[in-house]
């Protein structure tokens, strides 16, 4: 089983309010159908979430009433694009069905405090592929606040113990800096966590990492703390995820899962 995450730069526009780009979602939900593989979906909010959390500045919990209204209008926003989502894969023969993150868990101070994993057992077990995605959700201590993507990635890799995790983002994978401005930025192939530790520490060059894994090396290094290997590889390109899910040679990064 995979957990695989689809990132907001890659099924939307993030420059350009509710962009869907179906085209690519398409493209990644004929490879998806076509590997057979039993799949748990995260994707990105993109430009459907981050913009009106960032306008009603929901992250920083509850401050005044204007915000109950952006914290509705930002739902109704992430759920609009998870409907494209779900639409895409249908069309493409994938029996999907949507987990709202606000409905099965609730967070403590941005942390994860309960979480219902039953649900997507129980839709695994009967052949469907669940599919989640960044939120808002209540917050003990906030009120409210976001459950990104990346988080509900970690919690569903500590509970399900899956082959891979995947992030499909709109870069190769990770490099030395960013191939964008640098053009010596070196394409890291295979790392183990602590030659990322070493290299992002000794380097001082997390400010330099592509701007897709800027906030994900956190994340990462906790996957990797739980022995799980993480696959890094670009959503836009065809058939990397499709080689990836079928262990075919593909350009990617593969974090090895630190093992106990």
């Amino acid at each position: 089983m995979f957990v695989v995450k689809l990132g907001g730069s890659v099924i939307t526009d993030k420059s350009k309010k509710y962009f869907f780009k179906k085209e690519v979602m398409d493209k990644l939900s004929i490879e998806i159908k076509k590997a057979n593989k039993d799949i748990i979906l995260v994707h990105g909010a993109g430009s459907f979430g981050h913009i009106l959390a960032k306008e009603y500045m929901l992250n920083q919990g509850y401050r005044n009433d204007e915000q109950l209204q952006g914290f509705s209008l930002t739902h109704a926003m992430v759920q609009k694009l998870n409907s494209l989502v779900l639409s895409s894969l249908h069309d493409k023969g994938i029996a999907a069905v949507s987990i709202p993150p606000h409905v099965i868990l609730k967070l403590d101070d941005h942390k994860p405090s309960k979480m219902d994993y039953n649900v997507f057992r129980d839709y695994l077990d009967k052949g469907f592929t669940p599919v989640t995605f960044g939120d808002v959700a209540l917050d003990k201590k906030l009120g409210f606040s976001i459950c990104s993507g990346d988080l509900l990635l970690q919690m569903l890799a500590k509970h399900f113990k899956p082959e891979k995790v995947i992030f499909a983002l709109d870069e190769d994978g990770l490099y030395t800096s960013n191939p964008k401005i640098d053009k010596n930025a070196e394409f890291i192939e295979k790392s183990t966590m602590d030659e990322l530790e070493n290299f992002t520490t000794n380097s001082n060059r997390y400010a330099d990492v592509t701007k897709g894994m800027e906030g994900k090396i956190e994340t990462i290094k906790n996957i990797a703390n739980l022995g799980i290997d993480i696959v890094l590889l670009n959503g836009n390109i065809d058939n990397r995820l499709y080689d990836t899910l079928i262990g075919k040679e593909t350009k990617h990064t593969l974090i090895y899962g630190e093992k106990k």
